[in-house]
């Protein structure tokens, strides 16, 4: 977590974890500064290019499937405004908040903002459903601010030399994927006793404070926004009718909190699962050579841990430094050649838009 604060909801690495090996990037950044992606790739590609210059290796722990994806290959197109802000001071952490045009195209309504770019990318535009707000406007704002479609400058990336279906090259040589799974119901059991824990360890206290600090003015001036910065983490919406409540009586405020710990929970497990999809569509499900092995590691009984996964990362590890073949084989799993991911499909009888043959079919 890049931002400072909310240092139990977000399950940050705690100080006496830090003190075992250096830690990057954590706790670094105000609150109420916008970051974005492209942000976090140059700061970081900084730091790993520097760690690697030392001869260690880094070791990228996450986390957010998309900002780890912007390590491992050149897949992000740069905009003359995002170039415009890489300034030298950028790797030190300190930087003036930029102007950000995605954040003004999403002010407006998810039908105008998707006539814009079907009428300067339809390609694009294609792939991409109306009320996905946000991709939508990234896209314009590339075309706005580059004056070349978004679409063209992926398909240029994905034609690269060791570009492939997951957009350009990869960024460093023999990378590795260590994918830390377990059973779905132990694994749902362990997020709930999480939620627990972060409660008994005062929770509620950082999230109050938190919200008067930094959310309590926004939301009296009508600009609170959950869809950016720190303020999408998941916790932090989940309570906003807890912190909000004027109400005096102790069973409404009761009542407003088990429904905020009961959401906290749902989104929790359904981030989990949305990032195990993550890993078997993106990685398992995307031959090519520039997909990088992806082994699994069972963490579903934690008394286990040297024997199911220490010991056979650090053979994995090993393997990979010295350019030989890991005695673990990494996982595969069956796909379609011909399958389209992005493919457009119109049901009319629901009046719904449907991307991806699979999910077509489902």
């Amino acid at each position: 977590m890049v931002y400072k604060g909310l240092d139990i909801i977000t399950n940050k690495v705690t100080r006496e974890e830090q003190q075992l090996c250096r830690h990057h990037m954590i706790s670094f950044l105000d609150p109420l500064l916008s970051y974005s992606v492209v942000d976090f790739r140059n700061k970081a590609l900084s730091i790993i290019k520097d760690i690697i210059g030392r001869q260690k290796v880094p070791i990228i722990v996450g986390g957010t499937n998309y900002y780890i994806e912007s390590l491992l290959w050149k897949v992000l197109v740069d905009t003359k405004e995002e170039k415009a802000f890489s300034a030298p001071d950028h790797a030190a952490g300190s930087r003036t908040p930029s102007p950000n045009r995605k954040e003004e195209l999403e002010k407006l309504n998810c039908q105008e903002l998707y006539k814009r770019l079907a009428e300067v990318d339809p390609e694009m535009a294609a792939k991409l459903h109306p009320h996905d707000k946000r991709k939508v406007a990234r896209s314009l704002q590339v075309y706005e601010e580059l004056g070349v479609p978004h679409s063209k400058l992926l398909l240029k990336q994905r034609q690269e030399e060791g570009g492939g279906p997951l957009g350009g090259a990869l960024r460093f040589p023999r990378p590795c994927i260590l994918w830390l799974h377990a059973d779905l119901s132990v694994l749902d059991e362990r997020l709930d006793r999480r939620v627990d824990e972060m409660l008994a360890a005062g929770l509620l206290e950082e999230l109050m404070g938190f919200h008067t600090r930094y959310n309590q003015q926004k939301i009296a001036e009508n600009s609170q926004d959950y869809q950016h910065g720190i303020f999408q983490s998941i916790g932090f919406k989940e309570f906003h009718e807890y912190l909000t409540s004027n109400s005096s009586c102790s069973e409404t405020r009761e009542k407003l909190l088990n429904q905020g710990i009961a959401a906290l929970k749902q989104v929790t497990k359904r981030y989990a699962r949305k990032q195990n999809k993550w890993v078997r569509n993106r990685f398992l499900k995307r031959p090519g050579a520039n997909v990088p092995p992806v082994y699994g590691l069972d963490v579903t009984d934690v008394s286990k841990w040297e024997e199911t996964v220490l010991h056979p990362a650090m053979q994995i590890l090993e393997s990979c430094l010295k350019g030989e073949e890991p005695p673990v084989l990494p996982l595969t799993m069956e796909c379609d050649q011909n399958e389209e991911k992005r493919k457009r499909h119109v049901c009319e009888l629901c009046d719904k838009i449907i991307l991806g043959d699979r999910e077509w079919k489902g």
